[in-house]
């Protein structure tokens, strides 16, 4: 059954452009996907962006998010609302659930109820990655990932409730654990996020609890590699081991996790295996490409690695169907990294060479141009390297800063957010601290089968025995 430009009737559907113009089909409103829209908005072909989310995720800032620095719509504003004034795209909420090359339709299912078409003409599929647990999907279930604005309201969830627990007990070695925080990952976001959580305790909480210091919170960087965020080189890592050292990080590198529960991590080192004991355990070891790759190379014949990205020509499109791009995380060329530029630049590639055949023109080879790389470590520490230069400390945050500002989406977020930054860090502030008791029942970056066993309760209950007895508050009068 064919249907028109209005809204969907349940069963199964179609929607075909109305004008007969060249329709393209993006599947993703990442980094990758929304610069593509927004290159062929206003231009003569009718663009359909298809997402099971209704907003742009800034990736590079959840952990600002899930420490309580910034608000969930700074990072993600609707995808609507920014294509707002191009009025020949339209969003579609809908998550994709397979591809028929031959046909030329996208298959996805809306709000769980029922399957529609989408016919295209041209197609870019920016799907992006998921969390990666090596095979070890049990863990997600303990240590949730940082890839949805869900994954981290339930990490900002877990990490103030740790210390709202933290202040409930009152035997000292449960206190000790629940102010104990794993991250795992030594990588940009690992980083990053311990050094919040660690500025987050020592700055922002001070003196608000009773029963505890919040300075006493231990913050554990676990990683297998030999030197933390080590694609920065030599030098440039030597330095962020160092600040994390100063910033009272405990860094355990050349350690490899082996068991995640509840109660805390098994870690595997040279002398054997050894437990840390922590409530809060925070997963950034991994990545792999979205399940869409695999589907679109079942379809295509076309190939997958070991991460599950589909092997592209040098133009971004698959083999095969020229018509059809796959741009960003989820593809493989040339051992390019998994950054948000290479997504952003293959993005405007893909929509360029859509325009150059409608041109009759010939397309052209995709050429990543490396900007280089930032990375943030604490309040006004950053690290930059960009074609040979190196900066770090307060002149790698400013270049840190403007980056960040740059690529965020829309002059409003850019304003508040650089109001938020200097609050936090000139100031102690923290303006999003709010968190829900009951789990509110986001994706988690679980796989399907551990979603079911997630708790609807923000942590076991309590013995009776390990709750602090209520008494009068210390008294702050001078006894003199």
């Amino acid at each position: 059954m064919t249907v028109g430009s209005g809204s969907p009737v349940p069963g199964a559907g179609r929607v075909d452009s109305a004008g007969g113009r060249h329709r393209v089909v993006i599947v993703g409103g990442g980094f990758g996907g929304l610069p593509a829209t927004r290159l062929l908005g206003g231009k003569p072909v009718d663009v359909t962006l298809v997402d099971r989310r209704n907003h742009h995720l800034f990736q590079p800032l959840l952990y600002q998010t899930a420490t309580g620095m910034l608000a969930p719509g700074q990072i993600a504003p609707a995808l609507r609302h920014v294509v707002r004034k191009k009025k020949n795209v339209r969003v579609r909420l809908a998550e994709v659930s397979g591809f028929d090359l031959e046909r030329k339709v996208v298959r996805a299912n809306v709000a769980g109820r029922f399957e529609i078409e989408y016919p295209y003409d041209s197609l870019i599929v920016a799907a992006g990655v998921t969390q990666s647990y090596f095979g070890h999907d049990e863990f997600a279930f303990f240590a949730p990932g940082m890839k949805t604005l869900d994954d981290a309201l339930e990490l900002r969830r877990r990490i103030f409730g740790a210390f709202e627990m933290a202040e409930t007990v009152s035997d000292p070695t449960a206190k000790e654990h629940w102010l104990t925080v794993v991250v795992v990952g030594a990588g940009p976001t690992g980083v990053e996020l311990a050094g919040q959580i660690r500025e987050l305790a020592t700055r922002s909480l001070r003196g608000e609890f009773r029963t505890f210091e919040a300075s006493a919170v231990r913050v554990i960087l676990v990683d297998g590699g030999k030197q933390p965020l080590a694609t920065f080189g030599d030098q440039l890592s030597a330095r962020v081991a160092k600040t994390l050292v100063h910033l009272g990080i405990e860094v355990r590198m050349g350690c490899q996790v082996v068991g995640i529960d509840a109660a805390g991590v098994d870690v595997k080192e040279a002398g054997g295996v050894s437990r840390i004991e922590a409530r809060t355990t925070i997963w950034a070891a991994g990545v792999q490409a979205s399940p869409l790759a695999k589907l679109l190379a079942d379809a295509s014949g076309a190939t997958v690695d070991r991460a599950g990205r589909i092997a592209v020509l040098p133009d971004l499109t698959i083999p095969g169907h020229p018509e059809v791009f796959a741009i960003g995380d989820m593809a493989s060329l040339n051992n390019l990294p998994g950054v948000a530029e290479v997504a952003m630049q293959g993005g405007l590639h893909a929509a360029n060479s859509i325009l150059r055949r409608l041109k009759n023109e010939p397309t052209k080879p995709f050429k990543y141009r490396d900007l280089g790389s930032v990375a943030t470590i604490g309040r006004f520490r950053a690290i930059v390297s960009v074609k040979g230069i190196r900066l770090h400390g307060f002149p790698g945050w400013v270049v840190w800063m403007f980056v960040h500002l740059a690529f965020l989406t829309g002059f409003g977020n850019r304003f508040t957010t650089m109001l938020r930054w200097l609050r936090t860090m000139v100031g102690r502030g923290r303006a999003e601290r709010e968190f829900s008791v009951a789990h509110t029942g986001g994706d988690l970056s679980l796989p399907d089968q551990v979603k079911a066993r997630v708790e609807p309760t923000l942590f076991p209950v309590l013995d009776e025995a390990d709750a602090v007895r209520e008494g009068p508050a210390p008294s702050t009068e001078d006894p003199r």
